[in-house]
């Protein structure tokens, strides 16, 4: 007997590898865990006793065991995910959701980013699984806006796949060797450009970035074009001072966005337990003088 695992919510989509075996069944049938217009959809009979050798059954219940076991590919669910914003976004479905454009969703891009970022810092795997799936809203969001217009969440992946592949030459089409990670960095720069065509080695660089982020991403690019690092920017001002940092811990192999935003969280933490630590002592957090945050200060 063979079994296939549907997702617990189907999404129509049966795995390419059980078509033969469907085509030759001497029966198909379906548990009692797969809905019935499922069951309907996909011309089963509701599975009783012991099946045929050659019978196919449905069931969205991994444990399951038969002579071949067949699952979804990875990422099925995904198609889930973008008939769910489908509905959301089209007639009947929600009016905030059809209200939106891609402008209005920006805040939500860069907050869902952020959190993502943060989850990441915590090492919170639970937190990582849901901000992830929240950024993967944003994707959806935008392209099912865009599909009213231009182009669709298909197009979206068809090009991803496509720089993806035309990208990594060595390992799809086996006519290169790479077998370090900064030998593939830098013939990916190179691809880039040549696809691209870009004129200058910061054309690309997104300037809507955290500022430390843009003059460490801007310093290391110039970097790779041989630019000295005596002719960074220099100069009395706080931004030009600003800069010089950033500079120099991209220069040492520092992450200079990471580094400030950890002292900026430990700081943050020390503000949180000099409140605490005010509030037992029977203090009011939120009217400490000077002296009383220098009393509390952790030594």
């Amino acid at each position: 007997m063979t079994v296939v695992v549907l997702p617990a919510r189907w999404t129509g989509v049966v795995p390419a590898s059980a078509v033969p075996l469907l085509r030759a069944a001497q029966g198909v049938y379906a548990d009692d865990t797969v809905p019935a217009a499922v069951v309907a959809e996909i011309g089963a009979t509701s599975a009783a006793g012991d099946l045929a050798g050659d019978a196919v059954l449905f069931t969205t219940d991994p444990h399951v065991t038969g002579d071949r076991v067949i699952t979804a590919p990875a990422g099925s669910a995904l198609l889930d995910a973008v008939a769910v914003m489908d509905r959301l976004r089209s007639p009947g479905g929600c009016p905030w959701d059809a209200e939106q454009t891609h402008t209005s969703l920006l805040p939500y891009l860069v907050e869902e980013c952020y959190e993502l970022y943060q989850a990441i810092e915590d090492g919170d795997r639970n937190d990582m699984r849901e901000e992830l799936g929240d950024v993967l809203l944003q994707v959806l969001f935008h392209a099912r806006v865009a599909a009213e217009d231009s182009f669709d969440i298909d197009e979206v992946a068809a090009d991803l796949v496509t720089k993806l592949v035309s990208r990594h030459p060595h390992v799809f089409a086996g006519t290169e060797k790479i077998d370090t990670a900064e030998r593939q960095e830098n013939r990916w720069d190179e691809l880039k450009r040549a696809e691209k065509q870009r004129e200058s080695s910061v054309d690309g660089v997104p300037l809507g970035q955290p500022a430390v982020a843009l003059a460490a991403k801007l310093t290391s690019r110039t970097a790779k074009a041989g630019l000295p690092a005596s002719l960074l920017p220099v100069g009395p001002g706080v931004g030009e001072h600003l800069f010089a940092l950033a500079a120099a811990a991209k220069l040492a192999g520092i992450d200079p966005e990471a580094e400030l935003r950890g002292a900026a969280r430990r700081f943050a933490d020390m503000i949180r337990s000099v409140e605490r630590a005010a509030k037992e002592a029977g203090e009011d957090p939120h009217a400490l003088d000077a002296a009383a945050w220098a009393r509390h200060w952790p030594t």
